[in-house]
């Protein structure tokens, strides 16, 4: 019986390290120019990776090796630049234009080789013009890295939650090659690409330990949530070594914090941004980067904004990140293609003729 269980024990560490084992994941991304909604009436044209913004989640292990091949379906060149990744032995693949590849032209494509090296959030985002592709256009997405070896507090996670929060300027949304300006300001603020009231709740359960993973893309944040305090455990994508409590965690443009909140209060909870001017559309409030959190068995009143909203489970990746490794496109981001807005109003005019 002994001799048994040590083989049956011996076995269940073999399957463990091999589950853990580095692999190599290929796929493909596409450019490709679209319009997005991101708030009610308000739309923006965009060059989104594989349809859609934010772009696919990548899930990757530390230690994996990466093959992207990115089609340009565009007509203006770009890269992708691993924001967070230090490209070890590798820095060709680092996506700056004119500095470690050329970039890839409109109808070309170029292969990304590289070992995913460094754990935790990080994110992709294009390097040509940043202040108009990455912070008008919607040229990024998230990559997350499991560490090796991840800390307690990781170990105790039972939902994950991707927020990537970014500012659009509706008076340049429909002009590629405008804005992007040092004196423009933006007016519109969205959480995952879409502003309040097209966001999203997050729901979860009471006891659950919700691992948030904020991204400021293109300004800076000051993340609040109503009801709980978070606990502060990574900055950048890496541990810290003394994690902390906040009431309210500042995040500045390009950096990642994730948070950890155990879910001990129950309720509807506001959930935002508290840099006010980023809680508006075009400065009519409330808008922008808002959601709710929502308590399994919390009974919503009759006047309540979201009682009857189509509910979308994946719009902060939480379905995604419990899949296998790999690359992972979210229906809730898609975008729309430009051709099929310009064929239906060529024929409304032929018909109107």
């Amino acid at each position: 019986m002994n001799k048994t269980l040590k083989i049956f024990g011996l076995v269940l560490v073999m399957l463990a390290s091999h589950s853990l084992k580095a692999e190599t994941l290929s796929f493909q991304m596409t450019i490709d120019e679209m319009e997005v909604e991101v708030a009610p009436g308000f739309k923006n044209k965009v060059w989104a990776f594989n349809g859609q913004v934010p772009g696919p989640l990548i899930h990757a292990r530390q230690g994996d090796r990466l093959l992207v091949t990115v089609q340009n379906n565009t007509t203006l060149a770009h890269t992708v630049h691993w924001h967070g990744t230090h490209q070890m032995n590798s820095w060709k693949m680092d996506g700056v234009p004119n500095v470690t590849q050329l970039a890839i032209q409109p109808g070309e494509s170029f292969v990304y080789d590289f070992i995913a090296g460094r754990p935790g959030s990080l994110w992709y985002h294009c390097h040509v013009n940043v202040p108009e592709h990455v912070g008008l256009r919607g040229m990024w997405g998230p990559m997350v890295v499991d560490p090796k070896e991840p800390t307690e507090i990781e170990k105790e996670v039972t939902k994950e939650a991707l927020l990537m929060f970014s500012g659009w300027d509706s008076k340049v949304a429909m002009e590629y090659g405008k804005g992007g300006h040092p004196t423009d300001k933006n007016d519109y603020y969205s959480i995952n690409g879409k502003s309040f009231p097209i966001t999203q709740p997050l729901r979860v359960k009471e006891g659950d330990v919700v691992r948030l993973r904020l991204y400021a893309v293109s300004s800076d944040v000051s993340y609040h949530m109503h009801g709980h305090d978070v606990l502060v455990t990574h900055k950048d994508g890496l541990p810290l070594d003394s994690p902390y409590l906040a009431d309210v965690v500042y995040v500045p443009q390009g950096g990642r914090m994730d948070v950890i909140a155990r879910m001990d209060n129950p309720g509807i909870w506001i959930n935002h941004d508290h840099i006010e001017s980023h809680t508006s559309n075009a400065g009519k409030m409330p808008g922008g980067a808002v959601t709710i959190i929502e308590y399994e068995g919390v009974k919503p009143e009759p006047w309540y904004a979201w009682k009857d909203k189509e509910y979308q489970p994946d719009f902060y990746m939480s379905e995604s990140m419990k899949q296998d490794y790999g690359l992972h496109n979210v229906d809730a981001f898609k975008a729309q293609a430009q051709v099929v807005e310009r064929t239906k109003k060529r024929k409304k005019k032929t018909t109107a003729e």
